[in-house]
């Protein structure tokens, strides 16, 4: 084997992967040191920010628990918990965009009929949520599981405030009617900080950055023989759609959540008057699209 050298060090470092008998290990390997030596040759890292480093990924590690994933976090906050999301669900313009999934997704939505109020707190201002689920041909999709969730009045979830907040608060599992169709009940969503008393945060403040997502919705849909998609669904006139902490906007998924004032449309929705109100259709791809990945 070659002896390790400064100019020659990712060569031989990747060339001691050579053995490696699963061949997607060893591209990924090979790639990594690659790109790490170039960046550290570019940066001509000292040995004091080497250890900075360590221990920042270290206090990383630690802060992780069952309720938190501090490493996730650490992705998403640089761009990169997206940009897989992007690669691992291209579209193609033909059905919704896709975002990252985010850090409250930790308890199964309870089962919900259509029409029902997920907000069970009695906080925030009343809204009504319709959609369809289709097709990429715009066919619909009956019994598509819509699994929603999402922050309260004040930018918190329900995991983050146990005991403040009731159980499963602002979480439903709906199924799409035969026409593929979806409504339920809740409340306009605040905009929300990510966690930010751990390194993240303090990456977040020594950069100068905020730790705030803009209001949002988060959608899983999936349908039998098509893929699930991810998504989130965005207030138009929420602050941060312009610098979300963890880059997850999307142009396609910003709408206009508009106010209605009509005492007779509140009363067959089943909301005080005056409330808000959106449509959000979401389109899925076939299962077979894009070499019959189900991802």
């Amino acid at each position: 084997m070659e002896l390790f050298s400064e100019e020659r060090s990712a060569h031989v470092v990747a060339e001691s992967f050579a053995g490696t008998a699963d061949p997607r290990l060893r591209d990924v390997l090979t790639a990594l040191v690659r790109h790490l030596h170039a960046f550290v040759r570019e940066t001509e890292l000292t040995e004091e920010e080497w250890c900075a480093g360590i221990d920042f990924l270290t206090r990383t590690g630690q802060k992780c628990d069952a309720a938190r994933q501090e490493f996730v976090l650490l992705s998403d906050v640089l761009g990169v918990s997206m940009l897989v999301e992007t690669i691992n669900h291209r579209s193609g313009g033909t059905s919704t965009e896709s975002t990252v999934l985010g850090p409250f997704h930790m308890v199964e939505s309870p089962p919900r009929e259509l029409g029902e109020n997920i907000a069970l707190d009695s906080k925030g201002e009343p809204c009504l949520v319709t959609g369809q689920v289709k097709g990429p041909d715009g066919e619909p999709l009956a019994g598509a599981l819509v699994d929603v969730w999402q922050a309260n009045a004040d930018g918190f979830y329900d995991v983050q405030q146990p005991g403040v907040q009731p159980e499963l608060n602002l979480r439903g599992l709906f199924t799409s009617d035969e026409d593929g169709r979806f409504w339920f009940r809740t409340i306009v969503p605040r905009y929300c900080p990510i966690p930010d008393d751990g390194p993240v945060g303090e990456l977040l403040a020594a950069t100068g950055r905020h730790p705030y997502r803009p209001a949002h919705m988060h959608f899983i849909v999936t349908a039998p023989g098509y893929r699930p998609v991810t998504t989130h669904l965005f207030v138009d006139d929420s602050p941060y759609l312009d610098s979300d902490a963890v880059f997850g906007v999307k142009e396609s998924l910003i709408r206009r959540f508009a106010l209605v004032d009509h005492e007779a449309r509140a009363a067959e929705a089943g909301l005080p008057n005056p409330f808000r109100t959106v449509h959000f259709d979401v389109a899925l791809l076939r299962a077979a699209h894009a070499g019959g990945s189900l991802d």
